[in-house]
């Protein structure tokens, strides 16, 4: 790094990074899968854990939030660590944390309990995720490079919508009288096997610039994120008490002076946890301002639906998630297809899936307004689909586009400044989107208040393809 704030060829040459195999692909994705699985399959175990450690809404939103807090505000020291100490390295011990401490969730004796044992495991997720996107940028060049993102999308997509469909299918077994538990305990094994499959086929690649740990910048984005995630995702629950409000006050302070340090490292030639010079390249500063509207909408309709089908239209969870099985197949299989029609066709296939998008989401509503209450998989089948196909045609893309440019030996730290950005949005999803449907409901009635939302919702959209069109034309 310059002194003049530009990103510059490390001083010193990396060696070649070993290729990376369909094994070790297929291992990477499991790791990224798991984390994000994880955000969503507890959303339906929540009754059961309420009746069973006897916990209020307060306490049950902190099971939810204490995971994605410590996710989102660790993602980007992770991606440092692994730049640091070996990314294969930072995998497998991710890898083996995350199974421990889902361990801890599934024998957790109560909820305060249940809490620790989330927020530890978000920090083990933070830990592994991050060295999935930069093993994949390090280790792989051209078509190969292309295909892998691609099938990193997918599986993201894929991930958020099967969590809800799993933990539905999990608690309605009963696995051996395990309840809830058995949402966390299913981890434990496939951590295992990810372990054995890892340390055979994940190739270790790092930064050949190594940077020392940015200390007070970490400090600084941490109580930055927190100021803004903590007030919104337990604000409801808790009444909107005083420090909620101050945190929010706080929120734009701890910012820029997160933004001051570390553009006072980068000039000096420091290294900065966030260097300010990574936002010179333009395809990733218009990646990343696409991708918030985008995960808010994404998981905001995600609780929404969730909620709606079970409370209003009165499905069980195992229903109420396959209600969403058409939204996943169709995303699996047209991002699959991404890698060829963004050659044919560049970015603006982002665009287009905007608006495929846009016309599911209306589809949804039309369903919601017509057939209220008798909502299922038949009735949502179409706009499931069709909303699918238009995430798919987006979400993978815009991975691609926004480290396109990113040089090799910042892999980690532009992957995890991207899912950080991600997975913020994706917790300001739930808490704006969901409280909105949640505060419309006693005035309006739930599907009034669900039609609401998905009008916000394509508001949201419409950002987006606006959005979309000032991306990079080609994609790197």
């Amino acid at each position: 790094m310059s002194k003049t704030g530009t990103l510059q060829a490390p001083l010193r040459t990396a060696p070649p990074a070993p290729g990376l195999s369909e094994a070790g692909l297929i291992t990477l994705l499991l790791g990224a899968a798991l984390p994000l699985i994880d955000f969503f399959i507890v959303n339906v175990a929540l009754p059961t854990i309420a009746h069973d450690l006897s916990a209020g809404e307060a306490l049950l939103e902190l099971v939810v939030a204490g995971y994605g807090l410590a996710y989102a505000v660790l993602l980007v020291l992770g991606g440092r660590l692994g730049d640091l100490f070996g990314r294969r390295r930072l995998f497998l011990f991710g890898m083996g944390a995350f199974g421990l401490t889902s361990l801890a969730c599934g024998l957790a004796p109560d909820a305060w309990s249940l809490v620790a044992a989330r927020v530890a495991q978000g920090a083990a997720s933070a830990l592994m995720l991050p060295q999935v996107l930069a093993t994949i940028q390090s280790s792989t060049t051209g078509h190969q490079r292309a295909r892998a993102m691609s099938m990193y999308g997918a599986t993201a997509g894929l991930s958020m919508v099967a969590g809800q469909i799993l933990g539905g299918v999990l608690v309605a077994a009963d696995l051996a009288g395990t309840g809830w538990r058995a949402v966390f305990l299913v981890n434990v094994p496939v951590a295992l096997f990810g372990l054995l499959l890892a340390a055979r086929t994940v190739p270790e690649t790092r930064s050949a610039h190594p940077e020392p740990v940015d200390i007070p910048g970490t400090l600084l984005l941490g109580a930055a994120l927190l100021a803004l995630l903590a007030p919104l995702t337990e604000g409801r629950a808790a009444g909107w008490p005083l420090w909620t409000w101050l945190a929010l006050a706080a929120f734009p302070l701890a910012a820029w002076a997160f933004y001051r340090v570390e553009r006072r490292a980068d000039r000096l030639g420091r290294t900065p946890l966030v260097p300010p010079s990574l936002f010179r390249l333009v395809a990733l500063r218009r990646g990343l301002v696409m991708l918030v509207p985008f995960s808010i909408g994404f998981s905001g309709f995600m609780f929404v639906i969730a909620v709606a089908l079970q409370e209003g239209a009165e499905l069980g969870p195992v229903q109420a998630g396959l209600a969403l099985a058409p939204m996943a197949v169709v995303f699996f299989f047209t991002s699959l297809a991404g890698p060829r029609l963004v050659t044919r066709y560049g970015t603006r296939v982002v665009t287009a899936g905007g608006l495929i998008q846009a016309l599911g989401v209306g589809l949804l509503a039309l369903a919601a307004l017509s057939q209220w209450p008798d909502l299922d998989l038949l009735t949502l089948l179409p706009g499931a689909a069709v909303a699918g196909m238009g995430q798919a045609l987006q979400l993978p893309v815009l991975f691609r586009v926004i480290l396109a440019e990113v040089p090799a030996a910042r892999a980690g730290v532009g992957s995890g400044v991207m899912i950080t950005t991600q997975q913020s949005a994706l917790s300001l999803g739930v808490a704006t989107l969901g409280s909105l449907f949640l505060s419309l409901i006693p005035g309006m009635g739930m599907r009034d208040a669900l039609l609401v939302t998905l009008g916000a919702q394509l508001a949201g959209i419409a950002l987006t393809v606006g959005l979309s069109l000032r991306l990079p034309r080609e994609v790197g």
